[in-house]
């Protein structure tokens, strides 16, 4: 049978026989970086173990909500004693309140919230409730930033910030097209663009406060203020998608880094210690228009699956009592400040982002705020370096444009042997 192969080719091979590309998310195909993908046998704190006995030290985190790294043994254990009950009860049940009331805590202005799937239905909610509460049709979306692969967000910036976007995969109608705008992050004017265009009819404007989808690129000062701002002024909601950024900045989120309140929040499998679940919530006005309460529908027989809400109140609790945050700020800083010694060591250009234990490095350039300035990176570098980098032991992800994560399970010796492994890779590529 295929599933007892010990050879990373050979299952790619078989897999590509049953799934498009042999994958079951695009970027795990490794097409950006070349070579074929490795398949995961086992993981375990910092690192994981591919079927042919290869060990990396992980710097994806299952694309960043282990932040506890992988197997936690809490976590684990949490995960095994809600499974014997049952893992699905298409019901309530005690575990989605715990869960619900840890989140609440830390993000105190998610009044109400409610728990779905994914990131992408967390988002996709969060929207759809944005119109209904508003009256209003058209949203306005960044360039560069991702939203899950709902219709409303697969959408690609027009012209000129004057213009509606228009599909960018087939399947999405110009009709889903027409209500979304895009903007530049970190460029205010162009959002003010946007909704002079609409003035009556923007609903919301959904950005990640920290952008990390097209890489790590940070908000400058005042852009996420002035999004309130103009929020306020044109009488549209805010919303945060902090499917990466929650509890990864800290315990607060957003709102606790940089002082600014969304209307709504959305989250993702972070709070579920990477297992399936997503979430979205704010004000208790607007989320009381969420059926049985409103009349805005949305449902799911597996929204807090007791599985995936012992997991997150295992992980979020960890993150609560124990606050690994300085450790993994401490690393990341390692980490980054040896990045930087090793890329001037080489004399290769590059652009270091990094804000607490999440950074992307862009070959190539001095500085990235935008979607545009990320495009002049390059990639064909990225892939060389990944390439070498996945030789010495050391698993990136396989993208030029995504985020590397340090969880609270990386060492100071795992660092120090990204360093070294690092310097050698950048002599490599130079």
């Amino acid at each position: 049978m295929s599933n007892a192969a010990t050879d990373n080719g050979q299952l790619y091979k078989t897999a590509c026989t049953l799934m498009p590309g042999g994958v079951n998310s695009p970027v795990r195909a490794f097409g950006s970086v070349g070579g074929s993908p490795r398949f995961i046998d086992h993981a375990n704190g910092s690192t994981m173990t591919d079927v042919e006995g290869n060990r990396w030290i992980d710097y994806v985190c299952s694309w960043g909500p282990l932040i506890l790294g992988h197997a936690h043994p809490a976590v684990v254990d949490a995960v095994q004693q809600a499974a014997v009950k049952g893992l699905s009860y298409g019901a309530c049940h005690r575990y989605e309140i715990t869960l619900a009331e840890l989140i609440q805590k830390h993000m105190p202005h998610m009044q109400m919230l409610r728990l779905v799937n994914s990131g992408t239905e967390a988002a996709m909610s969060a929207v759809r409730l944005a119109r209904a509460a508003t009256g209003r049709s058209a949203i306005i979306k960044f360039e560069g930033c991702y939203h899950g692969h709902a219709d409303s967000f697969l959408i690609a910036a027009g012209s000129g910030a004057l213009t509606f976007g228009t599909p960018s995969s087939p399947g999405v109608t110009e009709g889903a097209a027409k209500d979304t705008l895009t903007a530049t992050y970190n460029d205010l004017a162009s959002v003010e663009a946007c909704f002079k265009t609409q003035e009556n009819n923007v609903a919301c404007v959904i950005v990640e406060p920290v952008a990390a989808n097209m890489g790590v690129v940070l908000p400058n000062e005042g852009f996420l203020q002035g999004l309130r701002k103009l929020c306020d002024q044109y009488g549209a909601l805010l919303v945060f998608d902090e499917v990466i950024t929650g509890f990864r900045l800290g315990l607060g989120g957003a709102r606790v880094a940089f002082g600014v309140t969304a209307d709504l929040t959305v989250l993702g499998k972070i709070i579920g210690g990477g297992m399936p679940i997503g979430a979205y919530g704010g004000r208790k006005d607007l989320m009381q228009q969420i059926a049985p309460t409103g009349p805005v529908y949305q449902a799911g027989t597996l929204s807090g699956n007791p599985v995936a809400c012992a997991a997150g109140i295992a992980t979020l609790s960890i993150l609560e009592n124990e606050n690994p945050y300085p450790k993994m700020q401490r690393l990341a800083q390692m980490l980054s400040d040896g990045t930087k010694q090793n890329l001037n060591d080489a004399g290769i250009p590059a652009a270091l982002n990094q804000i607490a234990s999440m950074m992307t490095l862009f070959f190539g350039i001095e500085s990235v705020t935008s979607y545009a300035e990320v495009m002049k990176a390059d990639a064909k570098l990225y892939g060389r370096y990944h390439a070498a980098m996945l030789q010495a032991g050391v698993y990136l992800a396989p993208s030029a444009f995504e985020a590397m994560f340090v969880s609270a399970a990386h060492t100071e010796d795992d660092i120090q042997k990204t360093l070294d492994a690092q310097k050698n890779a950048f002599k490599s590529i130079a």
